[in-house]
């Protein structure tokens, strides 16, 4: 566990689960900044209120509920109480989701979860006894008790949308103003530029951008960096050299935004993927 002035986190993957990722945490001060995630976030809260920004309005989550983002929504995290919180939190992968979803006969497409905060005690004692499976069982035991919980959750909450969630359809100039993105990772143009490249004015592209994926472009950028860094960790690199790859200015400025998104530092996380690559 990362232990950051009483606050703790510990955020890593199983062997037996590698597109799943596990992250058990007390958060009194912290704040994550408004984010996504490529695959869904689905945590179940222990203790205290885990209170969320969510699609325009504001979700909380309390003791024994569990807390469901699908991917790529925007969100936040603080605590809704001034003790703080305390949860379990898996992210599975979209494919895993998928996959789980069509063993069980559901119909082609993505599933989506309506609800951003379930009062289901049988869902979460199956999603707890996943995450704990997670720390300490066998690869048979962990990779059952997926299969389980993740199936009860979908019978019981999820929809189906064939080709994609239903979100606001990307329009052209925001889909090549991300790739731009992505290919500028370390040298972005300036919004201007930007602009300019996908033609359109600043503004516009602003409005669009916000509008569609949720974040201002230097925003998104930045999580678009903090994803690219974690791949970088996962294969050894130290966090001075992968904040030099991914366009941070330095290793204190990787930490704070990786925090924020990711709930523990750099080196943290990279020692807890180490760990679980060898099998603890």
């Amino acid at each position: 566990m990362s232990d950051m002035g009483g606050e703790v986190a510990r955020y890593w993957r199983h062997p037996a689960l590698p597109e799943v990722d596990l992250l058990r945490a007390r958060f009194v001060t912290h704040r994550f900044a408004r984010h996504t995630h490529p695959g869904y976030t689905i945590g179940v809260i222990e203790a205290g209120v885990d209170e969320f920004e969510h699609r325009g309005g504001v979700e909380r989550a309390g003791p024994g509920s569990v807390a469901v983002v699908n991917p790529d929504v925007v969100h936040t995290g603080h605590a809704g109480t001034p003790e703080g919180w305390t949860y379990r939190v898996i992210y599975p992968s979209v494919a895993v989701v998928e996959g789980i979803a069509a063993e069980l006969g559901a119909p082609r497409g993505t599933p989506v979860f309506p609800d951003a905060v379930l009062d289901d005690p049988s869902t979460a004692r199956l999603l707890s006894a996943l995450h704990r499976a997670g720390e300490a069982g066998d690869a048979l035991a962990v990779s059952t008790m997926l299969r389980t919980a993740l199936a009860h959750l979908l019978t019981r909450h999820a929809r189906h949308v064939p080709g994609g969630d239903g979100s606001v359809a990307m329009p052209p100039i925001v889909r090549e103003a991300r790739d731009l993105l992505h290919a500028r990772l370390i040298d972005p143009p300036s919004l201007e530029k930007l602009a300019e490249e996908v033609g359109t004015r600043p503004f516009p592209l602003l409005r669009a951008f916000r509008t569609t994926v949720g974040l201002p472009p230097h925003a998104y950028l930045n999580q678009v960096r903090v994803r690219a860094a974690r791949a970088l960790l996962d294969e050894g690199l130290r966090p001075a050299e992968v904040a030099g790859r991914t366009g941070f200015a330095d290793q204190a400025h990787l930490t704070r935004h990786f925090k924020r998104t990711v709930g523990v530092p750099p080196g943290a996380y990279q020692s807890a993927a180490q760990a679980g690559r060898r099998g603890r």
